[in-house]
């Protein structure tokens, strides 16, 4: 993948050459065929399925969201809405209120065509989380590489990621990237992988100022803010693509991944969603009616 320009995560500067950083394989061409689908999650850790969604169904939730955002007074009147241009001096992050209530952002990832992807994956009924994480990143940092693990691991681990984006994110505007192979190092990971950033230990007076009272991590979730040294410690590509509106991205809980920095006025969209088989546990954290998330209902302690 050759680049006019430096790529940054995490503002760090990426090493962009052919050994470093490279395309996401795609897997649109395995539709209808699970076990090989089920082959190329295990080899890749990730299913990448470019052209999946109708436009007109991005569209409209790109629309719902952005409506929204312009009448936050964050995006610039001198263009249309839903070109997403963020207001000089705007900030703009995490924003899971932005898919609360939202019939258009629901109907894309609890509708039919991504319920019936996951029923054929598994080979059964499916169990989505009750909570819709979402971004509207403006320009600045992406996120620091992660497992997904550490944040939803009370249930079942065989539970799987989807990212998806809600408009055109090229490079510059900092899409989801994945570390290749890194699914396949867990023993590598494991003292990271056993973590849960909402267990504290009893015993320890700051963790409990921490965690209990002040709803904290007792851990931060990141594998590191360096996604440059990580790779390099680990080894393989970090690997993304440029993104269209209807594609999306379905990964494993072990898979290490991070974001590019947006370097644009451009504020990004995505979703990430959670679906596992229904007949596994899942994680009360993230089910119900008023899901606990990572707030004071969430907290556990330990002797440790």
């Amino acid at each position: 993948m050759v680049t006019s320009f430096p790529l940054l995560s995490y503002q760090h500067e990426l090493d962009t050459s052919p050994e470093a950083f490279g395309e996401l394989r795609p897997s649109a061409d395995c539709l209808g065929q699970p076990g090989l689908l089920n082959q190329r999650l295990e080899e890749d850790g990730y299913l990448f399925i470019p052209g999946f969604f109708d436009r007109e169904l991005i569209q409209n939730a790109r629309a719902s969201v952005t409506d929204r955002l312009a009448a936050e007074g964050v995006l610039d009147p001198a263009f249309p809405a839903i070109e997403g241009r963020c207001q000089p001096g705007k900030a703009l992050g995490f924003r899971g209120d932005l898919a609360k209530q939202n019939p258009a952002i629901d109907r894309v990832v609890y509708g039919p065509e991504l319920i019936g992807f996951y029923a054929e994956l598994f080979g059964e009924s499916v169990r989505h989380f009750d909570h819709t994480w979402f971004r509207a990143l403006s320009r600045g940092q992406g996120t620091p590489p992660h497992c997904d693990l550490v944040y939803m691991s009370r249930g079942t681990h065989q539970l799987l990621s989807c990212w998806i984006p809600y408009g055109e994110v090229p490079l510059e505007i900092g899409g989801l990237m994945v570390l290749e192979g890194s699914h396949l190092q867990s023993e590598r990971l494991k003292n990271y992988l056993e973590v849960d950033v909402d267990l504290y230990c009893e015993n320890r007076p700051k963790e409990i100022e921490k965690v209990k009272e002040k709803g904290g991590w007792s851990h931060p979730g990141w594998l590191t803010n360096n996604p440059v040294s990580l790779r390099e410690k680990m080894g393989g590509r970090w690997l993304t693509t440029h993104w269209q509106p209807g594609d999306f991205l379905t990964f494993s809980m072990t898979l290490i991944h991070a974001s590019l920095d947006n370097q644009t006025d451009f504020v990004r969209l995505s979703s990430d969603t959670r679906y596992q088989r229904a007949s596994q546990p899942a994680d009360p954290r993230w089910v119900g009616q008023n899901v606990a998330g990572h707030g004071p209902r969430a907290k556990q302690g330990m002797i440790c």
